[in-house]
């Protein structure tokens, strides 16, 4: 879905609307079934208190940090969120987003996928420094995926968003292959079928592909991903007529059609674009989606009754937010040292 700069830049802001960085939401394909299938043998030995005796402080150290790049740059929290995303729907929750690629290879990692070019860098930091951290006080022993996760959570706990345990266990990935994501993201202009098609694949269900949407109430995307919407909606030389006209008045002033600025980046939810609310479904019904395939929530006759239900109860979206995280985060989980490693440096594999 939407896409930012994976480098650390200055942000352009826009006059018209809040403008600042990223987000995260987007969904990815491994081999359909296999994913969850493969997942739930595992599940059970994957706890809450998996690092009780081996690194007990896990949690506390990982919030130190996630709590000060909140403060320094909260462009961070969509950033990681998104990464989390980006990681659980290619090859599974493995931390195989965060490999590098290697220097002369001609196979690319994921992270360095096009599709993956706009994840900014601040969540790559964030996961750098924890590990850090971990490894400082309990070397060898967190896998960067289980960081991932726990950090994710922080961010969202931190937005103003639900806090919701974390199962702990995860073994990191030792593939990492560009040509992996272009299949398991969704787009901006996916349509319902593309995405149900998707999120299924991954031991998802539609209710977890909406509630999980609703993590486009924080984050920011560029220009590109919603400006066919403005000026030439599927090819009519015309605007989406779904938009509310003065959102478009004010998109387009972002967003000209010709020679606008590439670093400008607009938030998805418009009305508290820094807070994790439930206002994003709200905005959705009152035709204010930034996405297409946000929108089409609402449009879509299947989606709508889950999108109203979310916009009318924050507890309710709460509660289901946090257990849709916790399914997303056993996709493809990997357990064990014939399935995976525990990486030094998240970074680097071998």
């Amino acid at each position: 879905m939407p896409h930012l700069t994976s480098h650390s830049s200055p942000l352009t802001c826009s006059s018209t609307l809040f403008i600042a960085l990223i987000l995260i939401c987007s969904q990815p394909n491994r081999s359909t079934a296999a994913a969850a299938a493969n997942a739930t043998g595992r599940h059970r030995q994957m706890s809450f208190d998996y690092y009780a005796k081996s690194c007990p402080q896990v949690e506390q150290l990982i919030g130190s940090v996630t709590s000060q790049q909140f403060k320094e740059a909260p462009v961070s929290g969509p950033a990681t969120i998104r990464l989390f995303f980006h990681d659980c729907f290619v090859e599974g929750c493995d931390g195989s987003i965060l490999i590098s690629s290697k220097p002369g290879s001609k196979e690319l990692a994921e992270k360095d996928a096009i599709d993956n070019k706009d994840l900014r860098a601040e969540g790559f930091e964030t996961i750098a420094k924890a590990k850090s951290l971990v490894e400082n006080k309990c070397p060898g022993v967190v896998s960067c995926a289980d960081i991932l996760a726990i950090a994710a959570r922080d961010f969202v706990h931190l937005s103003g968003g639900p806090y919701y345990q974390v199962k702990k266990g995860r073994w990191d990935g030792r593939i990492s292959k560009a040509t992996s994501v272009p299949p398991n993201i969704p787009r901006a202009n996916s349509t319902v079928d593309q995405l149900l098609k998707l999120f299924n694949s991954k031991g998802l269900t539609l209710a977890d592909m909406v509630v999980l949407s609703g993590g486009h109430t924080i984050g920011f995307t560029h220009c590109e991903q919603f400006s066919s919407r403005l000026y030439n909606y599927k090819g009519t030389k015309q605007p989406d007529p779904v938009i509310d006209p003065r959102l478009l008045k004010a998109l387009r002033m972002s967003c000209p059609q010709f020679g606008g600025n590439k670093d400008i980046v607009v938030p998805f939810d418009v009305t508290t674009p820094f807070l994790f609310d439930h206002t994003y479904y709200a905005n959705l019904e009152a035709k204010l989606g930034l996405l297409a395939s946000d929108q089409a929530l609402f449009l879509d006759p299947r989606t709508r009754p889950v999108v109203q239900d979310m916009a009318k109860d924050k507890q309710k979206f709460f509660q289901a937010f946090g257990a849709a995280m916790e399914k997303m985060g056993m996709i493809g989980v990997k357990r064990g040292r014939k399935h995976g490693e525990r990486r030094r440096d998240c970074s680097f594999h071998g």
